[in-house]
């Protein structure tokens, strides 16, 4: 049996962080996660097995006890999105965290950096990873750092500048970058070097360069994804689209910020591939997925709804608040979340959403709904005729108007998936969920995979009208709850 380490993760809430400590729990090794809030790791399945110390490495206070009787840190952070000053904030909390782990008697450090000849002329964002990785070095704690280039999974932020360009786009007009040749990963590959780093000695102090099997253009990414959708796609490469100017189309286009897809766009001109051997030699049970298996499972994952963390996990608000609406692109989906606080139990917020639909109606603009169905029908889909198999309960497959209860949690959560026409699929959720001050806190998401520029531009066209909707469909709901609750004879319509 392989030996059990005492780890502390740092970066616990980013995409490769919260697909690590899971992976390390399963080993059999005593996890602990740093985070800033604790909160930002609620709904995490493996919360409950993991110790949580709270601190900030930009804030080396705070980082004495959670270093206390640690053997192995992994370093995933990175300050991509926090400014023009990124890699000096970088530097800095590398420094802090190899401090305190000396200070602390910590064998050694993991760190996942970004692949690059050094010798070259390297960007400013590939340059900062590898000066991260000399910074961990200075306090003397043996460092293993593995340098990887593009990560493909479901959810990964240069992965996913490429499938939206891809999904949006049939005829991209495209830099002279698209030409430049890396050698992109799979994620769970990433993951297989990271926890197999552990039980390797010969690891120790190196660094070591980690790729997939294809050493492939950003244009064959592109194409080899639009393949893998069964889209057709044209590439035209012209030479006047700067970093700057690409980084407003990225933004616009796709979910990312201009903030941080300048930096990551003024590294595409970097040649990024495996120039040394050694890792393949140290782990050679390690098989590195092929670009196009990497493609099919990431689209598998997001198929099933199964994205275990997203590059904006760790960018976006880092804020204990329930935001009431938020509107945000994320793992290939648009989502929309609505919240509201209701002064009920999480059972009777429960009962008000789940009797939605059939001959009650949707409590809010009703008239919308069988439009929305009548034109459904028009077009040769299901419409609104097929109502609910019973008033109060939901099952599995049940229908429900032109929706498909794909998810039920009794007393807590409710998945429908839209079964009307649209350019893409789609998905409207409910879930209650109990407070400290004896109130539910009542949540209603739509889910939207847009097919296609067309699948795109539905949703926008359409947003003004959805908004108005959920906004009186979630108030509505939780009213409905409340009256219930303070007079159980009221009618639910």
């Amino acid at each position: 049996m392989a030996e059990t380490k005492s780890i502390l993760v740092t970066g616990a809430t980013g995409y490769v962080g919260g697909r690590l400590v899971p992976r390390l729990l399963a080993a059999g090794h005593r996890v602990r996660c740093l985070v800033r809030d604790p909160a930002r790791l609620q709904g995490r399945a493996w919360r409950e097995q993991g110790e949580l110390a709270t601190g900030d490495v930009l804030q080396p206070g705070s980082l004495k006890a959670a270093m206390r009787g640690v053997e192995v840190v992994y370093y995933l952070v990175h300050s991509l999105g926090s400014g023009g000053d990124f890699s000096e904030r970088d530097l800095i909390a590398a420094r802090n965290c190899a401090q305190a782990a000396k200070a602390a008697g910590v064998e050694r450090i993991i760190y996942l950096g970004g692949l690059g000849d050094p010798q070259s002329n390297l960007s400013p964002h590939l340059r900062s990873r590898h000066e991260t990785g000399a910074a961990l070095r200075e306090a003397g704690v043996p460092v293993t750092e593995f340098r990887a280039a593009v990560i493909v999974g479901s959810g990964s932020l240069s992965f996913e500048m490429i499938r939206y360009l891809t999904e949006r786009l049939p005829v991209m007009i495209c830099p002279k970058w698209v030409f430049t040749r890396i050698q992109p990963i799979a994620i769970r590959n990433v993951l297989d070097y990271l926890v197999a780093a552990l039980t390797c000695p010969a690891s120790i102090g190196r660094t070591l360069e980690i790729g997939g099997q294809d050493v492939i253009t950003y244009a064959e990414m592109m194409t080899g994804y639009a393949k893998a959708r069964g889209l057709k796609r044209h590439l035209l490469a012209v030479p006047v689209l700067t970093p700057r100017l690409s980084s407003y189309w990225v933004h616009l286009v796709t979910p990312i910020p201009a903030n941080i897809a300048q930096p990551l766009i003024k590294g595409l001109g970097n040649e990024v591939i495996v120039r040394d051997a050694q890792a393949r030699k140290l782990f050679p049970a390690i098989n590195p997925l092929d670009y196009a298996t990497a493609v099919k499972l990431a689209l598998g994952k997001l198929g099933a709804c199964d994205v275990e963390t997203a590059w904006s996990d760790a960018l976006t608000s880092s804020q204990g608040e329930k935001i009431p609406v938020s509107l945000i692109s994320s793992e290939g989906m648009i989502i929309e979340r609505r919240q509201r606080t209701v002064a009920a139990t999480p059972g009777q917020v429960y009962r008000s959403f789940t009797r939605l639909g059939g001959e009650r109606g949707w409590l809010y603009m009703d008239w919308s709904w069988q439009l929305r169905g009548l034109v459904d029908r028009l077009f040769g889909g299901v419409g609104m005729r097929r109502g609910r198999r019973d008033p109060e309960e939901l099952r599995v497959g049940d229908p429900l108007d032109f929706w498909r209860v794909e998810l039920v949690e009794p007393g807590r959560l409710i998945r429908l998936r839209a079964e009307m026409k649209v350019p893409g699929r789609a998905w409207l959720e409910f879930k209650s969920a109990p407070q400290a001050d004896g109130q539910t806190l009542l949540t209603q998401t739509a889910y939207f995979e847009p097919k296609g520029l067309f699948g795109f531009l539905y949703w926008y066209a359409l947003y003004p009208i959805h908004g108005l909707l959920f906004s009186g469909l979630i108030r509505r709901t939780g009213e409905l709850a409340e009256r219930a609750t303070e007079n159980p004879g009221f009618p639910s319509k």
